[in-house]
């Protein structure tokens, strides 16, 4: 007898519902593949060992009672390491459902490398074929972030600020099983701030106090007077909500209980024969709908496709002159576009002149104010790849970085497009007698801190690690609310062959700013930039250049005077006497900062990740600096410098020093 027709769609019902759920599989909230790290084959010793050691994640030898998993399988170049972790207030099954769910997924969206990471909600899993354990790693990094802001975002930023320092001493003193710590605080307009930081135990309290910070540091990067954020790295995490969002009550999860065994089957009854008919007929109905469904979906996407390509071309027929950014490449402006947003580049709209071009104030059609940098013809470099790497350098988003929005590669023009930054740059206010009284000691401790985690950013977090080789107060810009944005960050990347102003194969510094391991010897690495940065720092707290610094009727080069009046215990003689209100703590900790970037050994400079600590945590204690690079050759130059620096190599403002560097920017 036939199956009445709606005991038949109750049954298709069904089977579509088991086939969706055995075929979706949860996202994650990021996910990284690895592709530097290399790839495997399929079938391959390392593939084995891959699937043997996140097997275990659901075996019943494996323990993860605390919420940490940490294995290996296999030797020497097919070895693979995984860690996993659950969040801490996340039960033990819950736990396990959820690292099952990140290795099936992980492997299908990574399918042949050699080293990923996933993140969901509840947990993280990530493998390598290099050692991975007791290792602080902040990079990848993923942000997450709600569009609502903090009705006061100042004091918002405050309470969270306050709440997560708390949370980070907790969390960094926990033990080898877990480093968590979740709490709340009062923010603003009777909000509670929930705020969460874990880290992988395996890390000591130094190495998960150094990845929370660098957490910490990234909220102003990502979700300042938001009220939701995420931050995820390799090695901890932080997230942060006015909604609720973590057990409170799970301050220590229970032992997990062994696995039950599966109940066995109920007995088989050959001779009922309804139940041998309702297989035969789930069997056809399986065999006919999974198919169908598979065709109907393949129909449906080819036919969106055609679709959204017939759009497409309709839209490039058009030509019309109002899209300003083409529709096949998303970042390459239309150069007749550029062309008017500029005035055809009219010497009244020039905004200054660098050592890669000069530089245009542009408006385009929609009302978005831009700046257009117009480089050099030669860059050594064919279309294709130059595009490329503009697409990687537009790909390095961050609050302190000025925003490159796209370029234009037509009629041998190579134009890029920038945000448009209202204040002009730094030097234009610090430098002047007048207009630096506009810049009061918390708008310039904000400057640099600012330009601490921008460099951070390009050196460490980003994913290009690019060396900026040429920082100074002049490549520092100011937005409307006086925020410092790194400009210049990215042309290194764009030449095969380094240019200076002057069309040469030589990368060009300005004096005073450069290391001297670069000058005297072509050497250059991230302890150059932090050398620069040390000048920068001494320059924003004096308010007066490095190469002409002026107390009384004396003048010397900065470094010199900041250094000798440290070593005499008068250090104070270096701030701006404008700097009337304002933390001198908070100046002096600077004076040592800058003095600790400068140093001659660069071994003994810090990290910008260092110097975002130093900056942000006062109970941090910082090395005695030793003599600064060019201290002792303050009454004379090298050889290398008398040299260059008498060459003429000049620019309007300052002197330019050359020196050769056969190393690239990453």
């Amino acid at each position: 007898m036939g199956m009445a027709p709606s005991r038949l769609i109750s049954l298709l019902f069904l089977l579509l519902t088991l086939i969706s759920y055995t075929t979706a599989q949860p996202s994650f909230l990021y996910h990284f593949c690895t592709n530097d790290k290399g790839n495997y084959t399929a079938n391959s010793s390392y593939q084995t060992n891959l699937n043997t050691l996140l097997s275990t994640l659901s075996s019943s030898n494996t323990q993860i009672d605390s919420g940490f998993y940490n294995f290996s399988e296999g030797q020497n170049s097919d070895k693979v390491n995984a860690i996993g972790m659950c969040r801490g207030d996340v039960k033990p099954d819950a736990c396990r459902s959820c690292l099952n769910d990140s290795r099936v997924l992980l492997t299908q969206r990574c399918p042949n490398q050699k080293e990923a990471i996933g993140w969901y909600d509840d947990c993280m899993l990530r493998y390598s074929n290099r050692s991975i354990f007791e290792t602080m790693e902040p990079n990848p990094t993923y942000f997450l972030w709600t569009q609502s802001n903090a009705t006061d975002m100042d004091q918002f930023n405050e309470a969270l600020r306050g709440l997560v320092d708390g949370l980070r001493s907790k969390a960094a003193s926990g033990d080898s099983l877990k480093k968590y710590a979740a709490g709340s605080a009062a923010g603003p307009s009777f909000q509670t701030i929930f705020a969460l930081l874990q880290c992988t135990p395996d890390l000591s309290e130094q190495q998960c106090n150094n990845c929370l910070v660098r957490a910490i540091t990234d909220i102003s990067s990502c979700c300042a007077g938001r009220t939701s954020g995420r931050i995820g790295k390799p090695s901890c995490n932080l997230r942060f909500d006015t909604s609720p969002f973590y057990d409170s009550a799970a301050d220590a999860s229970p032992p997990l209980s062994p696995p039950q065994a599966p109940s066995p089957p109920p007995p088989s009854d050959t001779n009922t024969a309804p139940s041998e008919g309702k297989s035969n007929t789930t069997q056809i109905v399986v065999a006919v709908v999974v198919p169908t469904v598979v065709i109907l979906v393949l129909v449906i996407s080819v036919c969106i496709f055609l679709r959204a390509r017939k759009q497409r071309k309709n839209v490039d027929n058009d030509n019309e002159i109002d899209d300003e950014i083409e529709p096949t490449e998303t970042l390459q402006f239309n150069f007749d576009i550029i062309r008017m947003a500029t005035n055809n580049f009219s010497e009244t709209n020039m905004l200054g002149r660098g050592g890669f071009g000069p530089v245009y104030k542009g408006k385009l059609s929609r009302g978005q104010e831009v700046a257009v940098k117009r480089l050099s013809m030669n860059s050594g470099q064919g279309d294709v790849e130059f595009k490329n790497e503009v697409q990687l350098v537009a790909k390095l988003q961050h609050r302190n970085l000025v925003r490159l929005l796209g370029f234009s590669l037509e009629r041998k023009e190579r134009l890029l497009v920038y945000e448009f930054v209202p204040n002009k740059s730094l030097d234009y206010f610090i430098f002047d007698p007048i207009k630096r009284a506009h810049l009061d000691w918390e708008r310039r401790y904000k400057i640099i801190g600012g330009i601490a985690k921008g460099l951070l950013y390009l050196h460490e977090d980003s994913r290009l690690r690019i060396i900026h080789r040429d920082l100074k107060a002049s490549n520092i810009l100011l937005d409307a609310e006086m925020n410092p944005k790194i400009s210049d960050f990215g042309m290194a990347r764009l030449f095969l062959v380094d240019q200076t102003q002057g069309n040469t194969s030589k990368i060009v510094g300005t004096y005073g700013y450069m290391a001297p391991e670069y000058i005297s010897q072509g050497q250059f690495s991230v302890k150059s930039d932090v050398f620069s940065f040390g000048v920068l720092v001494l320059e924003i707290v004096s308010g007066q250049k490095n190469s002409g610094f002026q107390h009384g009727d004396h003048v010397e080069d900065l470094i010199s005077f900041a250094w000798k009046n440290w070593r005499e215990g008068t250090a104070s003689n270096l701030i701006d006497p404008t700097l009337n209100t304002g933390s001198r703590n908070e100046m002096m900790r600077c004076i040592h900062i800058g003095l600790l970037c400068v140093q001659g050994n660069l071994a003994d400079r810090p990290t910008m990740a260092s110097v975002a600590l130093m900056l942000n945590s006062y109970s941090h204690t910082m090395p005695v600096p030793s003599e600064p690079a060019f201290f002792m050759h303050s009454r004379g130059l090298s050889d290398i410098q008398s040299r260059e620096y008498n060459s003429g190599a000049t620019e309007s403002k300052s002197k330019s020093v050359k020196a050769y560097s056969s190393e690239e920017s990453t």
